[in-house]
Order: C-alpha cells, then sequence, then structure tokens
C-alpha cells in the first residue's frame, strides 16, 4: 500500500507579506574622517593649517562613498571646519554625515525608509525580518515599525515560521 502524504507549505498560503530591510541597505564603501588627525598637538584645530590641508588634501579619494565625520579626541573643534569637510566632500561623495559609521548606517536607513513607497504594504499582514546577513541598526526596526503601523493589518518580526507579535490593528465593530 503506497500511502502518499501531501505536504502543505503553511507558511506560503499565511498570507504573511515579508520584508527584509537589509534590502535596504545602499551598496558603497563607508568611510570615517576622524579630523583628530588635523589638530595641533592633539588639542585645537588651527585655522590657517587647517585651511591649508583643505586645500592640499585629495578629496577625490571619496568619490562615491558614504562618509562619517567626526573627532574622537576630547578637543574642541569650531563648527565652520565639520562644514569646510563637508563642502570639499559633496561633489565626490554619496553622502556624507556628522557622527560615526554607526550615525551614518542610521542615516542611510532612515532616508532609505522614509523614500519607502508603503501602499504595497497596506492591509498587509507584514514580517519584518530579524536575521541576516547584513547588519541593520536597531533604530531602522524602530523607524520602519512606526511608518507601517499606520497601513497594514499587522506587524511581526523574524521569520515566517517563528515570529513575535509587534502590532494588531483593532477592527471596528
Amino acid at each position: 500500500m503506497d500511502i502518499q502524504e501531501n505536504i502543505v507549505n503553511k507558511v506560503a498560503q499565511s498570507g504573511l507579506a515579508t520584508f527584509d530591510p537589509a534590502s535596504l541597505y545602499p551598496n558603497g564603501e563607508r568611510v570615517l574622517y576622524d579630523i583628530k588627525d588635523n589638530l595641533f598637538h592633539g588639542l585645537m584645530l588651527r585655522e590657517k593649517d587647517f585651511r591649508e590641508f583643505i586645500k592640499e588634501h585629495d578629496w577625490a579619494q571619496y568619490q562615491n562613498k558614504f562618509v562619517a565625520v567626526t573627532c574622537s579626541a576630547d578637543a574642541i573643534v569650531p563648527t565652520w571646519a565639520y562644514m569646510l569637510l563637508a563642502n570639499k566632500m559633496a561633489p565626490y561623495a554619496k553622502k556624507v554625515v556628522f557622527g560615526n559609521l554607526t550615525t551614518l548606517e542610521t542615516v542611510l536607513f532612515e532616508e532609505a525608509i522614509n523614500n519607502l513607497d508603503l501602499e504595497k504594504f497596506r492591509d498587509q499582514r507584514v514580517v519584518i525580518k530579524g536575521c541576516g546577513d547584513i547588519a541593520v541598526p536597531e533604530s531602522a526596526y524602530v523607524s520602519l515599525t512606526f511608518r507601517l503601523t499606520s497601513v497594514v493589518k499587522s506587524i511581526l518580526y523574524g521569520e515566517p515560521c517563528s515570529t513575535v507579535p509587534v502590532y494588531k490593528r483593532k477592527e471596528l465593530v
């Protein structure tokens, strides 16, 4: 007697839409520019020396890169110094932000989430994928949840086979 079992993919039939936040990751090299290397004795920025550096530096090395500008030294750096760096990198870099590489990733994901077309998620049950090869900052999950809450039926976190409920719209009776 040959008994054949029908294997049913319940996940595929569940009507869940899976969204991987890593799909928003913009490709491109990330670079940290630390202004500490421009400080006089590691303590202060001298305008004359800095302006000379600005003139001589090869800004083309930031071509198509995402740049975070910071100062890791405990020094007073005038705001205009960061502004000069941003101005010189602007023709080359894809993006320049003030902060560290974590701040850069946060900004990049935030921009991508803000540009996301939410209509494709309207009235859907959405699983926001939690694991992957690309590190997604927690801030991206917060922003994504905030934006999706206004249009989806429900939000779950994880994988379709193992999810954690985050939000479920209350149906009006």
